[in-house]
């Protein structure tokens, strides 16, 4: 079992930047790739990045390339989002998600936090 725990949501200005943290526990959590995923109201779940834990190569959705940068830090068991340049199309519920493939689809992640509301005011 993995426990998922996401902070650092808010409101901010289009423009703006914000950073989303994850908070993971659990057994084997080094062994699990880390992504972010993010669902607007009324839309599909979608992929935002991802990172593995054993390496530091990591994956971005097209939307968010060079806006938004995955990082993680072993030692504290953390998984962060810095995101910049922020749009309103940002906005949505942002999910911390852990698996056990590299993918980018949510049907490849096991384990799920309740997710951070992110708000991009124009």
């Amino acid at each position: 079992q993995v426990h998922l725990v996401e902070s650092g949501g808010g409101l901010v200005q289009a423009g703006g930047s914000l950073r989303l943290s994850c908070a993971a526990s659990g057994d084997t959590v080094s062994t699990y790739t880390m992504g972010w995923f993010r669902q607007a109201s009324g839309k599909e779940r979608e992929f935002v990045a991802a990172m593995g834990w054993s390496d530091r190569s990591a994956v971005y959705a097209d939307s968010v390339k060079g806006r938004f940068t995955i990082s993680r830090d072993n030692a504290k068991n953390m998984l962060y989002l810095q995101m910049s340049s922020l749009k309103p199309e940002d906005t949505a519920v942002y999910y911390c998600a852990a698996g056990t493939v590299r993918g980018q689809t949510r049907f490849d992640y096991d384990y799920w936090g309740q997710g951070t509301q992110v708000t991009v005011s124009s």
